[in-house]
């Protein structure tokens, strides 16, 4: 038999990973991968390549949603279905173990997004110490006004600025969980123009006049930054106004839910975003939708009832 063959599943996968993975995708989409690495040395320790049939296969993602949700064991599956394909291709196995498989999972928590209202936003806004020069109050304020991740806000430089179109380009983001400098963003619809309004022109334009147009504009050279640190600065001006606490992701969470409310379209709402598809918008907002969705039957049946 071809020693390949008898190779230990685990082992084929860490060298896969290797292979086709490093280099190829982002730090924190290799993290996942070696995250599944773990749980297949966890589950199948002994396994072999020539052995896993669509029966073991199935036994390692039933054990492995024992513990974990629906939607995590599918991308579980993702994450491991890529080097089985390539063994299939390598004549290593014979059949596709992956092929009519089953995803079950645990059931999913119930999960409420944090944000805050139109009032509590703006009661948060004034309470902002803007300062001529740029310090963490300014992030929060472009972050609830753009809807940015926190990573590609931390990346922005003056240049992604364009003052005359009212623009900001999205086009990079800050690796703050690994070693700091600039990296790619999320997906391929992360790369986006955010439209921004006049005041928030004005007030960076004149921040940003003296900047080099090349360096990031909240992180100094050579300084480590944290989401967390954000986070706190954020639960202080919550907790002194007496509103929600939230996190600066919330913040994202917030603008994407007032502008929903305000009648913007899940296209465009997805666009702003940076999401790969409308599909995640609606998941992701599902409990404002079917509110939204609530009101509309309201205004419907209030149009229909002029017509008598």
């Amino acid at each position: 038999m071809n020693i390949a063959k008898k190779e230990l599943f685990y082992k084929y996968y860490e060298n896969w990973i290797k292979t086709y993975k490093e280099g190829a995708v982002r730090n924190v989409t290799m993290k996942k991968y070696y995250l599944s690495l773990d749980w297949i040395k966890k589950i199948a320790p002994k396994l072999r390549v020539c052995n896993l049939t669509r029966n073991e296969y199935q036994r390692i993602l039933n054990e492995y949603a024992l513990v974990h949700e629906r939607q995590t064991t599918m991308d579980f599956h993702h994450q491991l279905k890529g080097a089985i394909l390539d063994a299939l291709d390598d004549g290593l196995i014979e059949n596709d173990p992956t092929r009519k498989i089953v995803i079950k999972g645990k059931e999913p928590c119930a999960k409420k997004i944090k944000y805050l209202n139109q009032f509590e936003l703006h009661t948060l806004i004034a309470d902002l110490k803007l300062c001529p020069q740029i310090n963490w109050d300014w992030l929060i304020l472009l972050i609830a006004k753009t809807g940015m991740r926190f990573s590609e806000a931390i990346a922005l430089t003056p240049k992604d600025f364009d003052f005359t179109h009212q623009t900001l380009s999205i086009s990079k983001t800050w690796d703050y969980k690994g070693d700091g400098g600039f990296t790619l963003t999320k997906n391929k619809s992360s790369i986006r123009k955010i439209q921004i309004d006049w005041q928030t022109v004005m007030q960076f334009a004149g921040l940003l006049k003296d900047s080099k147009e090349d360096e990031p504009i909240f992180v100094k050279h050579g300084e480590r930054i944290y989401n967390s640190t954000i986070n706190n600065v954020l639960e202080r001006h919550c907790k002194k106004l007496n509103i929600p606490v939230i996190s600066i992701h919330g913040l994202r969470h917030t603008h994407a839910s007032l502008l929903l409310f305000a009648g913007v379209s899940i296209a465009s709402v997805a666009r702003r975003l940076g999401h790969a598809s409308m599909t995640t918008t609606q998941k992701t907002y599902l409990h404002i939708i079917n509110e939204l969705e609530n009101k509309d039957i309201d205004l419907v049946m209030r149009s229909l009832s002029s017509l008598n």
